[in-house]
C-alpha cells in the first residue's frame, strides 16, 4: 500500500477499531508505512521509557542461559535484542509486517556480534497462527501488540501452547492511568498532541497515530486483560504499572502438567481445588 494511502478513516475510528472486520489487513499496511520512523516516534512520544519498559519486561521474564525466547509482534526488534543481551540461549522475533522485520533484521546486522551472544531469527508470522510445536519456548513476550490482533483470545491461546509448563509470558500494554490527573493529562496528550507530532515526524496519512489513542481506550484495561489471561488458561496473573500507570507490565505462567507433579503433589493440588470449591459455595 502507498505510503500516503489513509488506512485509518475518521469514520473507521469513529466506531470501536477492533470490531472492524479489516483490522487485520489496517494494522498490517499502517505498520508497512510507519516502519522506517517507528523506533524515532516510540523514543520522542514516550519521552524515553519505551526502552525502560522493555528492560523492565525481560527481568520480567526470568529467563536464564538455557532459556527460549518467542518475542511476538516484535516490530523492528527491541525486545528481541534485548532478550539476546539478557543472555538468552535463542531468541525468535515474529512479526506480522514484513516491512518492520526488515528494519530489525537491518539493525541485528549492524549490532556488533559478541561471543556467547544468541543471533535473533526473525520471521513474518501471525500471532494467532503460530508456526512453533507445542511446548517449544521458556518465555513468550508481546510488548505493545496484543491490542492490535485481530482476536486476542486466539493469540493467547497459542501463547499457552508454545510455553513449556512452568513457561513465561510477559505482556508489556498501554493502560489508562488509575490518577485522575495523569489519566487527563495522558489523555490530552495521546489525543491531540502525540497524533500531530507524530504523524509530521513519520510523514504519515495511514491514520496510524490516530489509532494509537483509540485503539488503547477501547481496548481492555489491566484488570480485563489479566482476567483474559487467567480464562485462556495461565496461573499466577498478575500486572504492574509502569510509569504513573501509562504502561501495564503484565506477568503469567503456563501451569505445570499434572503429570509432572508426581502423585503426593497432584493429589495435593486436588484437594486444595476441592477446598477452594467448598469455600466457593459456602461464600
Amino acid at each position: 500500500m502507498a505510503k500516503d494511502a489513509t488506512v485509518w478513516t475518521p469514520d473507521a475510528l469513529a466506531r470501536d477499531p477492533h470490531a472492524d472486520a479489516e483490522k487485520a489487513r489496517k494494522v498490517q499496511a499502517m505498520f508497512a508505512a510507519i516502519a522506517r520512523s517507528y523506533d524515532l516516534n516510540n523514543r520522542v512520544h514516550s519521552f524515553f521509557q519505551d526502552q525502560r519498559w522493555r528492560r523492565a519486561a525481560v527481568r520480567a521474564a526470568g529467563i536464564g542461559p538455557g532459556s527460549r525466547v518467542l518475542d511476538c509482534a516484535c516490530g523492528t526488534g527491541d525486545l528481541s535484542e534485548a532478550f539476546a543481551d539478557a543472555g538468552a540461549a535463542e531468541v525468535t522475533g515474529l512479526d506480522f509486517t514484513p516491512q518492520m522485520l526488515d528494519i530489525a533484521r537491518h539493525k541485528a546486522a549492524r549490532s556488533e556480534a559478541r561471543p556467547g551472544r544468541a543471533a535473533v531469527r526473525y520471521l513474518q508470522g501471525d500471532a494467532m497462527a503460530l508456526p512453533f510445536a507445542d511446548r517449544s519456548f521458556d518465555a513468550v513476550s508481546i510488548a505493545f501488540g496484543i491490542r492490535n490482533v485481530a482476536h486476542p483470545e486466539r493469540a493467547i491461546a497459542e501463547f499457552l501452547r508454545v510455553l513449556r509448563p512452568g513457561g513465561r509470558l510477559v505482556v508489556l500494554e498501554f493502560a489508562d492511568p488509575a490518577n485522575p490527573v495523569i489519566r487527563w493529562l495522558g489523555g490530552a496528550y495521546t489525543r491531540h498532541v502525540m497524533p500531530l507530532t507524530a504523524t509530521l515526524i513519520a510523514r504519515d496519512r495511514s491514520g496510524a497515530y490516530r489509532y494509537l489513542p483509540r485503539s488503547v481506550s477501547t481496548f481492555a484495561q489491566p484488570d480485563d486483560l489479566s482476567r483474559m489471561l487467567a480464562r485462556a488458561g495461565f496461573a499466577g496473573c498478575a500486572w504492574t504499572p509502569l510509569s504513573m500507570g501509562i504502561c501495564a507490565l503484565h506477568r503469567a505462567e503456563r501451569p505445570a502438567d499434572p503429570d509432572t507433579l508426581g502423585p503426593a503433589r497432584t493429589e495435593d493440588r486436588a484437594g486444595t481445588a476441592r477446598a477452594n470449591d467448598g469455600s466457593r459455595k459456602d461464600g
